[in-house]
């Protein structure tokens, strides 16, 4: 491709609209346009990498022996009512009508698609096990659409559905998967996690992420320090180490704290840790309302809860709400004579002479102890891991937080979607049987700008191989020195004919703005190609990757570059 004939509008500046390193260099690098919130077109040189990764994604799941198939993007609501999620998917999903009143959405994801298309067409367990996969547009209607690809409305996904006829070939056809996933994220280059995580809206029992480790990741993901385990917050499981209960030696007493209110300020006020103070939350389910008890220094996991529960619209109560339930502000509530089923998190199990509030504005309890001053209640696994928290599932590790970009998710769906919407195969037996879904999903566009997260400079992106746009680029310091040109145009016709994607930069613009717009680029190979180097007979060879350069013959060039380009390739 030659840069004089392409359109590439870098930016010198970083958008005052970007606030992470991908969504800064995705514009300023040329590759994307912003159309509406959440939404961005993709130019040239931003589309060769998406291609790059979609292809990689793709050859991958043909080994992993998935069928690809293209399903509509806009679904009818009938069958997402089948299932019950047009009424639970939330604001998420966009919906709409046509012109004849029909209600349809936009599809977030495709189960519902899936499942109607292979009810209809496979009849016997001979035809399974089977996995269909797409690549396809999706839209999700996020309420704060931020950093650019990472979290728009629209984007690129594959999405991928397994039919099994039992368990034990649904945990085959998921470690299958899983394995593909590995692969994937390797060839793309990335240093990546597999965390153990909730199912969330799609449903189903086992799950796993797939994370980009990088500071600028939206989720945390909790690992041990000495075995394999490893977890997204909302999932993360600390070990309970046997604790012996401390013998009571308070009473309890009513303590008058005007003006206190947080859990930093009642612990500054008794002169204690956090740690000693009780946290009392109010939520609401469908199934009613709940007080959940937890240490003070300990955060409420908003998903555990929900799940424990086992109830609907799960929400934290609003303020103005519990005064209206308890006549005192959230600073004032506890457990103490509490008219409302109590959970307490198991850190509390143990627990003796905390303070917790005393349903009286501006007092607070001292010394409550369980049994004497309240009954035990029911306890759960209520909360966020810490960094430091000991393993569940090895005795000797630690947790430790890191921040993930999650790129890739795997369920295992079982009949969730195959039951409600009535499909079935005849087993060996002659008889209907339900078959059980896995479902697996990948971040196409995603991946782009988690690559350029993990791989980058203070002066651009630095591709990995095999999903840089360009696998060199040929920088023609002045178009018009005629045997420049024409030793540029050799090396560019060298490299396409060995089955490389050389960028020739052959515009006439000044040589400052050509190297800041290479290394914004960030192919990974550059040889600098101008009149005096042809005169020295040798040209400069660079590295994107490590900075290194060095002086190479005229007529040795072209077959350098394609070798070193050709190991990176073999490396990777």
């Amino acid at each position: 491709m030659r840069l004089s004939k392409t359109l590439l509008p870098t930016l010198k500046e970083d958008p005052v609209e970007a606030q992470i390193v991908s969504h800064k260099l995705m514009l300023r690098s040329g590759m994307i346009r912003q159309l509406g919130a959440g939404i961005y077109s993709w130019l040239p040189l931003g589309l060769r990498v998406l291609r790059k990764v979609e292809n990689i994604v793709r050859q991958e799941m043909d080994r992993a022996g998935a069928q690809e198939v293209f399903m509509p993007a806009v679904q009818p609501a009938e069958l997402w009512q089948e299932t019950g999620r047009w009424q639970q998917y939330g604001t998420e999903l966009l919906r709409f009508r046509d012109r004849g009143g029909r209600d349809f959405c936009f599809g977030p994801t495709h189960e519902e698609v899936i499942t109607d298309l292979v009810r209809n067409e496979l009849r016997s367990y001979k035809q399974l096990p089977a996995n269909f996969y797409q690549i396809q547009t999706k839209f999700r209607d996020e309420v704060r659409p931020r950093f650019g690809i990472m979290r728009g409305r629209e984007f690129l996904m594959k999405d991928a559905y397994s039919f099994d006829l039992d368990q034990e070939s649904l945990d085959n056809s998921y470690e299958l998967m899983f394995k593909a996933y590995q692969q994937i994220f390797k060839r793309c280059g990335l240093s990546f996690s597999a965390v153990e995580a909730d199912t969330g809206a799609i449903g189903g029992s086992d799950s796993h992420e797939f994370h980009v480790l990088a500071e600028s990741g939206e989720d945390a993901i909790a690992s041990c320090s000495n075995c394999d385990y490893a977890a997204n917050l909302e999932k993360a499981v600390a070990g309970w180490p046997d604790v012996v209960a401390c013998r009571p030696t308070a009473q309890m007493q009513k303590v008058a704290t005007p003006n206190i209110k947080t859990i930093d300020e009642v612990a500054g006020f008794f002169a204690v840790t956090p740690d000693k103070t009780c946290k009392s939350l109010l939520v609401e389910t469908d199934e009613g309302r709940f007080m959940l008890l937890l240490r003070g220094d300990h955060e409420l996991n908003e998903i555990k809860a929900a799940n424990f529960l086992d109830g609907d619209n799960f929400r934290l109560m609003e303020p103005e709400e519990v005064k209206k339930l308890t006549g005192v502000g959230v600073g004032s509530i506890g457990p103490v004579n509490i008219s409302l089923p109590i959970i307490a998190d198991l850190s509390l199990k143990n627990s003796s002479d905390f303070i917790c509030g005393a349903n009286e504005d501006d007092f607070h309890l001292t010394g409550v102890n369980w049994e004497s001053d309240l009954p035990r209640p029911e306890f759960a696994d209520l909360r966020n891991v810490q960094a430091g928290d000991s393993c569940s599932r090895c005795d000797f590790g630690t947790l430790r937080l890191d921040r993930g970009i999650e790129v890739g998710h795997v369920f295992k769906l079982g009949d969730k979607y195959t039951k409600s919407m009535g499909m079935t195969v005849l087993n060996q037996g002659g008889r209907e049987q339900t078959p059980l879904m896995g479902c697996y999903g990948i971040g196409v566009s995603r991946i782009v700008a988690a690559a350029i997260e993990q791989n980058h400079d203070d002066n651009g992106i630095v591709w990995p191989i095999f999903l840089a746009p360009f696998h060199v680029e040929i920088l023609l310091i002045n178009p018009k020195e005629a045997a420049a040109a024409q030793l540029a145009e050799e090396i560019y016709k060298q490299l396409q004919e060995s089955g490389l994607e050389p960028l020739l930069d052959d515009r006439n613009e000044r040589l400052g703005v050509k190297f800041k717009d290479a290394d914004l680029i960030g192919a990974p190979l550059r040889v600098v190609i101008g009149g005096r180097g042809i005169k020295e007979g040798a040209v400069e060879v660079q590295s994107r990757v490590d900075g290194s350069s060095e002086k190479v013959a005229l007529d040795k060039v072209g077959e350098l570059l394609i070798n070193r380009t050709k190991g990176l390739l073999q490396e990777s």
